[in-house]
């Protein structure tokens, strides 16, 4: 099980709490440390020359043994490094003209020899101060670490409650941090729909409009999904319905024999609407399968992009055409330069008939439709450009929209299935090709498809 995102920032808060703690303890520790030696070296030298003074005045070893404490040690060496006398041991020791302090008291300009290290004798560490006498004697002070630290010992009980109490605190600190920082996101997440009214923090806004947009995708993608099964409902039930109906007045012995003839024609036609119909829906499947792999940065496995030109593929789809223009009295045309594209062929070219066609079915008895291949912005451009009907303002964002008819009785009567556009668009989309629509009712429409510049995606 997934820690949720408030365990996850506690733990973390509470561990930085406690590293940060760790570390300034260990750098108090330390600072203080050296700052307390230091002061201890300082103390110790002042008393080695308080000794010394008042040794000097008197000549008298008394003074030194009057001097001595328990934790102070006191060592009078001659020059050549015999102990004179010792306060701990009351006897002679071994030669101490090699100690460390020793030797900086009797070479230093000052006369002063600070060390300190762990003592052979007592077995702990100790401070050593030796002071340069005027007699070339030296005056040796040794103060015991155990008792200059004793107050830790003393203070080890309030650290430890204070660092406990801290940590307490620090839990507390971060529970209610931690609280207050979750909370708006999880307020942000109990409406979806508002998402972005109620963003807490600016690194969130992003997400909430990736999250927005998604909403509305899928909203919309719902109600495209809506209307496409009850408009392929309706599109196949029309055709169904009357080869039904044919059929069964064939089959009743009820129509005439000079119908049957008549009623066979009508059956084909809308046998044929239907193929037409399941095939282009088939198609629109397979497009929008193949878009869905580009979106996610695959080839699209049914797509067989290769270089395609551009003026042949048009001057290809005219004469395809050209017995529907003639039928419908419409002049049909290609015309440009020879501009080569990447692309899929078989796609392109449904692009190409499904413009032509629907140019063809949208004019007038004597119209034209002229398929122009230029160069537009640095940028190979398949125009295709009608003077038919035209398209009212009101619909020009929806032509590309599937079954979505501008005049629903001429499409019936021009056999139209209104997925030709939406296969238009999802080919373009394909390609990276952009479309730029422009018309005005009563005058026509012209059709632009801006391909990528070869080479560049």
């Amino acid at each position: 099980m997934k820690r949720s995102i408030e365990e996850t920032i506690n733990y973390r808060l509470l561990f930085m709490g406690m590293v940060s703690l760790v570390l300034t303890a260990a750098l108090t520790i330390f600072v203080f440390h050296q700052s307390f030696s230091h002061q201890v070296e300082h103390d110790l030298e002042l008393t080695t020359r308080s000794v010394a003074s008042s040794y000097t005045l008197s000549g008298d070893e008394r003074i030194l043994e009057v001097s001595a404490q328990d934790t102070l040690r006191i060592t009078l060496i001659a020059q050549d490094g015999s102990v004179l006398y010792d306060s701990a041991a009351g006897t002679a020791l071994e030669n101490h003209l090699e100690r460390p302090e020793v030797q900086q008291a009797l070479h230093s300009d000052n006369g002063v020899g600070i060390s300190q290290r762990e003592s052979s004798t007592v077995g702990y560490r100790t401070y050593y101060c030796a002071l340069r006498l005027e007699n070339g004697n030296v005056l040796r002070l040794g103060l015991d670490a155990a008792s200059t630290y004793g107050f830790f010992d003393e203070a080890l009980p309030a650290i430890v409650i204070s660092c406990m109490v801290i940590l307490g605190l620090s839990v507390l600190a971060s529970w209610l941090l931690t609280r207050s920082l979750v909370r708006p996101i999880v307020q942000m997440g109990e409406d979806l729909e508002h998402i972005e009214d109620h963003v807490p923090y600016a690194e969130l806004v992003p997400l909430a409009q990736t999250i927005q947009s998604d909403q509305l995708l899928r909203q919309n993608n719902e109600r495209m999904r809506r209307e496409f099964t009850a408009n392929v409902s309706h599109e196949l039930k029309t055709p169904l319905t009357s080869i039904s109906g044919y059929a069964e007045l064939i089959e009743a012995g009820m129509a005439k024999p000079q119908d049957v003839t008549v009623f066979a024609g009508r059956i084909r036609t809308e046998s044929a609407r239907l193929q037409s119909l399941v095939a282009d829906i088939i198609q629109l499947s397979q497009l929008d399968g193949m878009s869905s792999e580009a979106a996610k940065g695959q080839a699209p496995e049914q797509a067989k992009f290769a270089p395609v030109s551009l003026l042949a593929l048009a001057r290809r789809c005219t004469e395809s055409l050209a017995l529907n223009a003639q039928k419908a009295y419409v002049t049909l045309l290609a015309e440009g330069e020879d501009l080569t594209v990447q692309g899929d062929q078989r796609l392109l070219e449904e692009l190409c008939f499904n413009l032509c066609d629907n140019a063809i079915r949208y004019n007038r008895p004597g119209g034209r439709v002229i398929l122009h291949v230029e160069t537009r912005d640095g940028r190979p451009a398949l125009r295709v450009e009608d003077n038919g009907i035209g398209i009212p303002p009101e619909h020009q964002v929806r032509v590309f929209e599937r079954f979505y008819r501008v005049d629903k009785s001429r499409s019936k009567a021009t056999g139209g299935t209104g997925l030709g556009l939406a296969i238009v668009k999802h080919i373009a989309l394909l390609h990276g090709a952009q479309l730029k629509l422009e018309s005005r009712e009563g005058e026509g429409t012209a059709i632009t498809v801006l391909f990528p510049v070869p080479g560049k995606k």
